[in-house]
């Protein structure tokens, strides 16, 4: 019988919005709410605010167990509970109801920087991370070529880590996590910020750490990669866990259950601004045929000009596989420089996929800055039933992903 390294008990956790930190919110966001009062205070001179708290459950009596060695995708739409999940596994956030029970040595890595002293230099911060993590000198000292190595950030090592990029910060702040031999790992979507050669090298890691009998829990909306690490789902929806099994049956439930949409805005937080879908002239409610014509608008705001940007599209279907991509880097177009707001089209034919819901990553990168922005799963399409084959309206797995037409013929001796 398998020995379980992490045992959540009736797992919850309550916000009250708008009001101040309690100890239960942690240790860390009270310090941070403290340093930052009297800013807010300087800002809010002069203007009376009545604020009603509000309840807000981020986690409701989440239950599960995993046992020593498995690779655990957690999965869910924004706002599910994921993070918040992770912070109490990680011991950043106190649980407001519940109990969870832990077996060995956590190293996670939540946010860029998680753990590091921005003041102290590349070097200072792996010893300083390792002492958090509980290792002695000498076991740190001993993996520290291969840290140094594998974060690929050696010329900087001395340099206060303040001053590194994003990029930087991740790879130095993955390579102490995955190699100060953690008996537990903890990874949520920070990868995301690495570029592509990076996020493939830490997912290998992440396999021989799992390989070695160590355990992992990875959060990310790239089911691909969930699906290549993982062995094990747990699908969270408004912080509840709604479905926990194998990863494959996680990803179909994800999928299953995200609304096919046509228009989706995000937050002010990169330069995508909305994107929507058009189908043979008329805006779509998420639900496409095959054939039709496709037309995808991206709304823009740049703060900085992106003189040679680059927009991407890839449609994947609820086992994370990639059907097909679309986008400027792949043709021969070439998008003039974006400047302020700009509106950017990609027009194609609906492949002949078979019917059944698709996801849409979208991305936007601009080379000569290093900018990329990505979104997995930023819409969900439903190919609607159709005859195109002329014998049947349903999806047949076992064709594969495309409907193709073909005849047969026989030639009797």
């Amino acid at each position: 019988m398998s020995e379980a390294i992490i045992r959540v008990e009736n797992l919850s956790k309550r916000y009250v919005l708008g009001r101040k930190r309690s100890q239960e919110d942690g240790l860390r966001h009270i310090i941070e709410d403290t340093l930052r009062a009297p800013i807010r205070w300087i800002k809010s001179r002069g203007t009376q605010v009545n604020v009603t708290p509000e309840e807000f459950w981020a986690l409701k009596d989440v239950c599960f167990e995993i046992n020593r060695g498995d690779v655990v995708g957690i999965l869910g739409r924004n706002g599910a509970g994921k993070s918040t999940l992770l912070k109490i596994l990680s011991r950043i956030t106190e649980p407001s109801q519940g109990r969870v029970s832990l077996r060995g040595r956590v190293a996670s890595l939540l946010e860029v920087g998680t753990g590091f002293h921005p003041e102290l230099t590349g070097r200072e911060n792996i010893f300083l991370n390792g002492a958090i993590l509980g290792m002695s000198r000498i076991e740190i000292r001993r993996k520290f070529v291969e840290i140094v190595a594998f974060s690929e950030v050696e010329r900087f090592l001395d340099t206060p880590v303040k001053r590194y990029s994003s990029g930087m910060y991740v790879r130095l702040a993955f390579a102490v996590a995955a190699h100060l031999d953690p008996e537990i790992l903890i990874i949520d979507e920070v990868l995301a910020v690495g570029d592509v050669e990076f996020q493939k090298k830490c997912l290998g890691k992440m396999q021989s750490v799992a390989a070695s009998g160590r355990t992992v829990l990875f959060v990310s909306h790239n089911l691909n990669a969930m699906l290549r690490l993982c062995t094990k789902g747990i699908l969270l929806n408004s912080g509840q866990v709604q479905f926990s099994g194998t990863i494959a049956e996680a990803c179909q439930q994800y999928g299953a259950t995200t609304a096919a949409c046509g228009k989706v805005s995000f937050e002010n937080i990169g330069f995508i601004r909305q994107i929507e879908i058009v189908a043979d002239g008329k805006a779509s409610n998420g639900v496409v045929r095959p054939l039709s014509s496709i037309k995808l608008i991206f709304h823009i705001h740049c703060n900085i000009p992106l003189r040679n940007p680059r927009v991407s599209v890839a449609f994947n279907n609820t086992k994370g596989d990639r059907i097909f991509a679309v986008g400027s880097w792949l043709g021969p177009d070439h998008l003039p420089p974006l400047l302020a707001n700009a509106t950017v089209f990609i027009d194609f034919q609906m492949p002949p996929v078979i019917p059944g819901r698709y996801s849409v990553d979208i991305g936007l990168y601009n080379p000569d800055t290093s900018l990329k922005e990505e979104h997995y799963s930023a819409i969900s399409l439903e190919v609607a039933e159709t005859n195109f084959l002329g014998m049947t309206d349903q999806a047949i797995p076992e064709i594969g992903c495309l409907q193709v037409r073909s005849s047969c013929s026989i030639l009797n001796a």
